[in-house]
């Protein structure tokens, strides 16, 4: 999910990495709770066929296809062109093209799209790699229709990181260093990813004048279960139990990434 912003090209240069990603437990748990959080404020399939939808820094585009499924129009922007392909592929064995535009471009800077024009916006993974993660929440607000409107958006949480760290690889140093991290080294790529917490990014939103509908927490405890518990035998018990934990607010703060659901102005 390029934003145009990274400094180095790692999502255009082994795009069929992040790819491989989204099929594994982690990916599939990643995109798959998200998108039930979505689906609480999406209205019944007749009606969403005439709203327009926009996925920032789309990647792949799987969660946008997943709407063009449902029936939105939607425009995918990425600016790796490698991603823009996977997408186009996938968009194509699906029969969507009627449903779908694909935009070479950057989430950073869009005022090339119309003004007051989306229904939905997606910005998921996006604002970790922004350069100015505020001027994406701006343009966002700018490109959504009205109050209607929803955003969902989805960061990497840095309580999350001290979590990983002592839970999972027993470094009581590196979680320490996380509780005040700006930033972590991702594992896919090896490059820096941008830490959130709640806090900062109620502040953000509020500047940009977009209003909180609702917060989740995505993989709160997935990361951690013990090797006896098969990821692919119990999937749909360990889907449906972190949809339970992700909506409660005591696990809303240690989650592995934050879940915005937000309305425009």
């Amino acid at each position: 999910m390029n934003t145009g912003a990274q400094s180095d090209s790692r999502f255009e240069d082994d795009a069929n990495r992040y790819a491989a990603y989204l099929e594994t437990t982690e990916g599939r748990l990643r995109s798959d709770v998200a998108f039930a959080n979505l689906q609480e404020f999406l209205p019944p399939a007749p009606a969403i066929a005439s709203l327009l939808a926009l996925d920032l820094g789309c990647g792949t585009g799987a969660a946008g296809i997943r709407l063009g499924r449902l029936g939105a129009h939607v425009t995918l922007l990425d600016s790796s062109p490698a991603m823009l392909g996977l997408a186009e592929r996938t968009i194509a064995q699906a029969g969507l093209w009627d449903k779908i535009t694909v935009v070479h471009g950057d989430a950073g800077r869009l005022t090339d799209l119309p003004e007051r024009s989306f229904d939905i916006i997606l910005c998921h993974h996006v604002l970790e790699f922004a350069g100015d993660p505020a001027a994406v929440l701006r343009g966002v607000q700018r490109a959504m229709r009205d109050s209607s409107s929803i955003l969902s958006l989805v960061v990497r949480n840095q309580a999350g990181e001290v979590l990983k760290a002592a839970l999972q690889t027993g470094d009581l140093a590196a979680a320490e260093h996380s509780l005040t991290a700006d930033c972590a080294q991702e594992s896919l790529y090896g490059g820096n990813v941008r830490l959130f917490t709640p806090e900062a990014l109620d502040g953000m939103l509020k500047d940009a004048s977009l209003t909180t509908a609702a917060r989740r927490g995505v993989r709160v405890i997935a990361d951690y279960l013990p090797a006896r518990i098969s990821r692919t035998a119990e999937y749909d018990r360990i889907f449906a139990l972190e949809c339970k934990l992700g909506r409660r607010p005591e696990f809303f703060g240690i989650a592995r990434y934050l879940h915005y659901l937000c309305r425009g102005s």
